[in-house]
């Protein structure tokens, strides 16, 4: 049996931003258990490495906190360990006057957040920005990024490792049992005993909470967003990075572009049901995994309201039909073509659900005396990575 004064489950961009902060602040002897031999496996590295400046997140939430100060510290970050990022700008389009109002409420979320912005009221201003985007206006924010999320999480295990932490991959945890004075952890190496316990396992977060009777109330369902890449010879078809106007109604923001810190140009990404939790490729079905999530009356009643039928519809059609979405591509950017766009890779947002109905969209993290168990680090949880891992970290600290 290996001991550790602190164990936390899950090696992505979160889970090791936790160990990196706790390394800074506490003498405790750490240890990180990631169940893949690869980091950035599932979430942290399946993902746009897009670093969201915090306009779209409501004045004094957790999100835009976290977002507005966690895109300053990545780009500090990503400078002082070498790791590519590339401040593009992104320039948010409104086609039509109701997306336009959107707008006027997103540059007073950016005032008041303190994001710099640029509202562009013609097709003409839009086009100096992006000369093949399509809108009546846009907002446009400069400090907007793009980051190569993977050799962001690889720097910061490099670094958690040289703190002292202990990085165990390979190591899937099973099992988690609450003793008198802390955690027994079953893994597919062997057996852990710590006293405290950071639960970051992202898609399988909620499944680890339940056996020591913690969120029971949340079950994660999961959505795979599908990319698609702009071929090489029509990559000018994007500059920067081009959005489209968020929808209040609806969690998911909808088919947008994003270049690439390598100069690719994606396309995406779509939001449908996954069946599993790391069903990337939408052949794959888990049974167990997809009975668990249809059969949760949280997702049953979510489903029964109309628009999220509607919406489902939509993008099961984008996932199984390249024109439909190639449609909605050509939303943004009218001049590709279906030929332009080469299937790309997918990835699984672990998206906490309560028993309700409701979509949880705000981090949540549930505390117990000597653990801390995160969740929902929903999007968007690489940017805001860094604060809220040293958040954990200040809050389990506070315990030991």
């Amino acid at each position: 049996m290996m001991r550790h004064d602190v164990a936390i489950v899950g090696g992505g961009c979160v889970g090791l931003s936790v160990a990196k902060h706790l390394s800074e602040q506490t003498d405790l002897d750490v240890a990180v258990l990631e169940k893949e031999h690869h980091l950035a496996s599932h979430q942290s590295g399946r993902n746009s490495g897009v670093l969201h400046p915090g306009f779209n997140y409501p004045p004094d939430s957790k999100k835009a906190r976290f977002a507005t100060e966690g895109t300053a510290r990545m780009k500090a970050y990503c400078e002082e360990h070498d790791i590519p990022c590339e401040e593009w700008g992104v320039l948010v389009v409104a086609k039509d006057d109701a997306e336009e109002a959107r707008l006027d409420d997103l540059a007073e979320q950016a005032e008041a957040n303190g994001v710099e912005y640029e509202l562009l009221r013609s097709r003409e201003a839009i086009r100096e920005h992006e000369p093949h985007a399509e809108g009546q206006a846009a907002l446009y924010a400069p400090e907007a990024a793009s980051v190569d999320s993977e050799q962001y999480v690889y720097a910061l295990a490099k670094e958690v490792k040289e703190a002292g932490v202990s990085l165990y991959t390979g190591y899937e945890v099973s099992q988690i049992e609450h003793g008198t004075d802390g955690y027994y952890l079953e893994t597919s190496n062997g057996r852990f005993d710590v006293s405290y316990l950071v639960n970051a396992a992202g898609l399988h977060a909620d499944t680890l909470a339940h056996q020591v009777g913690v969120g029971e109330e949340y079950q994660v369902v999961p959505f795979r967003g599908e990319y698609y890449e702009v071929r090489p010879e029509r990559a000018g078809l994007c500059q920067t990075m081009i959005y489209p106007a968020p929808n209040p109604e609806l969690p998911f923001l909808g088919v947008h572009y994003t270049r690439r810190t390598d100069g690719k140009v994606i396309v995406g990404p779509n939001a449908v049901l996954a069946f599993g939790r790391e069903a990337y490729d939408n052949t794959d079905v888990n049974p167990r995994e997809l009975f668990e999530t249809l059969t949760y009356p949280g997702f049953r009643r979510l489903l029964s309201s109309k628009l999220m039928i509607k919406v489902a519809a939509s993008e099961l059609n984008k996932s199984y039909r390249k024109e439909k979405f190639t449609e909605a591509s050509q939303r943004l950017v009218p001049d590709v073509r279906s030929e332009d766009l080469r299937k790309s890779y997918a990835g699984i947002r672990a998206q906490l659900v309560s028993e309700d109905g409701e979509l949880v969209k705000d981090p949540l993290f549930v505390e117990r005396d000597d653990a801390v168990h995160i969740l929902n680090a929903v999007s968007p949880g690489l940017t805001s990575s860094l604060p809220f891992g040293e958040h954990i970290a200040e809050t389990l600290a506070e315990k030991a």
